[in-house]
């Protein structure tokens, strides 16, 4: 199966950037690809409870609900959790589907993908 990694730097401080890798997810799990959004950096503010309700842009619905139709149609959250470390959130700080992993798994994860996106 062909898979697409989105790979999340963002944080909610530019909301601008946050709904992209969520849309495109969905798109590709409709199109049969399996994709997976990880969370570096200031990204990983993104799947920590309680901040994608509070965003919201344009005619599109919160955050949140875009998140929630993506974790529905089977699109995996990895967290980083160096990331975590740096800036002082524990495992409990997340969403319950969004599963916190090592550094390594992103190198594994571009060298398996058949193609990588950042935001």
């Amino acid at each position: 199966m062909t898979n697409l990694l989105y790979v999340q730097t963002s944080g909610i401080d530019t909301p601008e950037r946050l709904y992209s890798p969520f849309i495109l997810a969905q798109t590709a799990k409709a199109m049969g690809i399996d994709p997976i959004i990880y969370f570096l950096g200031m990204g990983v503010t993104v799947v920590k409870k309680g901040n994608a309700e509070k965003i919201k842009m344009g005619a599109f619905p919160t955050l949140q609900e875009v998140m929630d139709q993506s974790i529905k149609a089977g699109v995996k959250l990895m967290v980083c959790e160096q990331s975590c470390q740096l800036i002082n959130l524990t495992t409990g700080d997340f969403i319950p589907t969004a599963e916190i992993v090592g550094a390594a798994t992103l190198n594994d994860l571009v060298l398996e993908a058949d193609g990588t996106m950042w935001f």
